[in-house]
């Protein structure tokens, strides 16, 4: 199994999604060890003065005015864990937890928190025994970071709340839902007794929000590649010049995204007898914008996906805390971990995510429509009037389309005011990652249904002209796809099956690599 080594500063997106999505185990270097037992002496300094330190010897928020006694100071970590734990709604997914608890992990290991090594230890235990803590959809403002989802974490580290115990070892196999402390015991683990600081130090973090966007830039990367593939599929299906993706015409205008996808095309279509046609028996002077402006609207969205990648990598970086132990042994307050940077960006591509399954879905009415599909039957029905064909399924994808276009509305721009109005501006960060989550998710149904309409405008196509063939890599991804289970034209049949073939073929890289075995890799 694929092991990820935590040190102070070293984690990357690759590690997330190891231990996120593949459940690699994680282990804490020497140095990481080290670096939180030095920060964990300074906090023991201050805890033994008498002047009182936030999060140390003081309340939380806006109850940080009282000071506390030393008698008191476990029960105040443990009466903040347990209060902070109020979470409502339904579960998040396995994968989020294990992110959210990997990212915190990642943190305390940088030695800016003054935890005891024991926590990061225990934490590390937790994840490696496949102990996923019950963390729910709501309870996050984005700041001071993901409090409630983190306290939910935080409080089966304690050896209470509930947790989803290991599955059975297959692949998306899930556990069972049990009491912490059943599941502790069984794997051996001892559950901790915070002492001062720890329980702020593990609910005061970004880590939910930025777990859900690195996985959700993992994610887009493929989703980008695949909008490019069905794209060129569209164009060859409606007989389209890809003279409009000549790398010259994309070096004039300089976004490095739009070049991409326009290579993309442009490769997947090398070959090809069906493009260039669009004089021939129905003229036209220029490609509709959804086919020629294809590489525009994709890049675009590549470049916001690159730009959300800096933010990720920065944040990664980061030691989010408050109060932090710096480098030279102070104790400062600070705001970072107000979400802002993460929420932005996971906003702005929930925009990118809603314009690239618009354009997919104009591409397909197009295909279905016999007075824009030129010489293609309407809807690609085998018997148009007695069969319907692709009809309904361009209904299914404008309604995912829709719901997109309403979870691209920003919730970085909402703030509502907490804690006695201490806390008087918040970034709601996770909420931005929650909808993004499901953005990403009708995206890949959009695209499948590009997919399943341009597979088969192609076959047609072939039908009324046989000795026109198409790119190789179209037949290749042709032959994939039905190997898949999506099947080709035909009368009418149960068409959900099909279109869930389509999604999971495409969620699975499955439509990438069948176009890479003939163009090589695609951007």
């Amino acid at each position: 199994m694929h092991t990820v080594v935590v040190g102070p500063s070293d984690v990357n997106a690759d590690d997330v999604l190891a231990v996120a999505r593949g459940g690699a185990r994680v282990e804490l270097s020497p140095s990481a060890v080290e670096a939180v037992a030095a920060s964990r002496e300074v906090i023991d300094a201050l805890a033994a003065k008498p002047e009182p330190v936030y999060g140390v010897s003081t309340g939380f928020g806006a109850l940080a005015v009282r000071h506390i006694s030393p008698e008191l100071r476990a029960q105040l970590q443990r009466s903040l864990v347990r209060s902070h734990a109020a979470g409502m709604g339904p579960r998040v997914e396995r994968e989020v937890v294990r992110a959210l608890m990997f990212l915190r992990l990642k943190t305390l290991a940088s030695g800016r928190t003054g935890v005891r090594p024991v926590v990061v230890e225990t934490m590390a235990e937790l994840l490696n025994a496949g102990i996923t803590p019950v963390v729910h959809e709501y309870g996050s403002l984005g700041c001071s970071g993901d409090l409630a989802p983190l306290a939910h974490c935080a409080q089966v580290l304690m050896g209470e709340g509930l947790a989803e115990g290991p599955g059975t070892g297959e692949e998306g196999s899930e556990g069972t839902i049990r009491p912490a402390a059943e599941l502790l015991a069984e794997a051996g683990i001892t559950p901790v007794e915070l002492r001062e600081k720890e329980g702020l130090a593990l609910i005061n973090g970004t880590d939910g929000m930025l777990g859900m966007l690195v996985m959700a830039c993992a994610d887009l990367a493929r989703l980008f590649t695949s909008a490019d593939i069905t794209a060129a599929l569209s164009l060859e299906a409606l007989l389209g010049t890809d003279r409009v993706l000549a790398p010259e015409l994309h070096a004039i205008r300089p976004h490095p995204g739009q070049a991409a996808s326009a290579e993309n095309m442009r490769r997947v279509l090398a070959g090809s007898e069906l493009t260039g046609h669009h004089q021939d028996d129905a003229p036209r002077v220029q490609d509709a914008y959804s086919i020629r402006c294809a590489p525009q609207v994709a890049g675009a969205g590549r470049d916001t996906l690159a730009h959300a990648r800096l933010v990720a990598e920065r944040e990664l970086a980061a030691a989010v805390d408050n109060p932090v132990v710096l480098p030279d042994g102070r104790v400062e307050s600070n705001g970072n971990f107000h979400g802002a940077p993460v929420a932005y960006v996971l906003d702005f591509l929930a925009v990118a995510v809603a314009d690239l399954g618009s354009i997919a879905e104009r591409r397909t009415d197009r295909l279905l429509d016999k007075n824009r599909s030129h010489g293609l039957p309407p809807f690609l029905a085998d018997d148009p009037g007695v069969d319907s064909g692709l009809m309904i399924a361009q209904y299914t994808q404008a309604a995912l389309v829709s719901e997109n276009k309403r979870l691209a509305v920003p919730a970085s721009v909402d703030s509502i005011p907490s804690s006695a109005m201490q806390e008087d501006h918040v970034s709601m960060g996770w909420s931005a990652a929650r909808k993004l989550r499901t953005a990403v998710d009708n995206l890949a149904r959009i695209i499948a249904v590009e997919l399943v309409a341009a597979s088969r405008a192609i076959e047609m196509r072939q039908w009324g002209n046989p000795n026109a063939s198409p790119a190789q890599a179209t037949r290749e991804i042709l032959k994939a796809t039905r190997e898949a289970g999506v099947q080709g034209p035909g009368t009418d049949r149960f068409l959900a099956p099909d279109l869930a073939e389509a999604e999971a073929f495409v969620r699975s890289g499955g439509l990438v690599d069948a176009a890479e075995s003939a163009t090589g890799l695609l951007a």
